[in-house]
């Protein structure tokens, strides 16, 4: 066996080990703290929806945004929150997800003055931090897909916030397999920004929630 190929089979191992320690960590660590059931969930002052697309680059609907507006809802109606802080990605003038999910909340009921928008939530790491360090909440109830929330409430603990989740309806199929491939290599990405203490893009002026 040649010496570089030994080097690169290493190498292989060795990120496929990361990979699964990552993956095990963070799915160990949210056991009891994520919920499918709205009677079951402990009520939080804010729900942190974690922003996505609207639409696929094809202009198809995004199953995931959906279903987290969906599961937004349900919690609020329950009155399992009584604010919906909305954080996403609003990068450009024609691409802005808090405003997309603000506007399809108000037409399924939730009060406008029950919404606020972070823009600034560029990666589920700005949006957890900024949560506690801008909007003021140590203790937060995360509104994604199921994996998601896992990720998102690793995150939230290693930065001093309590967090539970609730699960929005996942995606299977060949769209949800693409996801999840992704979502391996975001798990590892996690210990890495915790090593290197990596900080928001943006902070900026407080928020009072009230």
């Amino acid at each position: 066996m040649k010496k570089g190929f030994k080097i690169i089979l290493g190498l292989g191992i060795l990120l496929l080990t990361v990979i699964f320690i990552a993956n095990y960590s963070i799915k160990s660590n949210s056991e009891g703290k994520i919920y499918t059931d709205v009677n079951l969930i402990p009520k939080h002052k804010v729900g942190l929806l974690l922003g996505t697309s609207k639409t696929l680059t094809n202009g198809s609907p995004n199953w995931y945004y959906v279903y987290r507006v969906n599961a937004a809802v349900q919690l609020f109606k329950a009155g399992k929150i009584d604010f919906i802080l909305i954080s996403g990605d609003n990068g450009s003038k024609i691409y802005d997800e808090p405003t997309d999910f603000k506007n399809d909340l108000i037409e399924r009921g939730i009060p406008e003055d029950r919404i606020i928008l972070d823009y600034a939530g560029f990666r589920t790491l700005d949006s957890v931090i900024r949560a506690k360090e801008i909007f003021g909440q140590d203790s937060i109830t995360i509104i994604s897909q199921e994996f998601h929330n896992e990720r998102a409430i690793y995150l939230s603990e290693k930065n001093g916030i309590k967090a539970v989740g609730f699960n929005a309806k996942g995606i299977s199929g060949r769209y949800g397999y693409k996801v999840m491939l992704r979502e391996y290599l975001a798990r590892t990405k996690v210990f890495i920004d915790i090593l290197f203490n990596v900080q928001p893009k943006f902070l900026g002026k407080k928020v009072e929630i009230k």
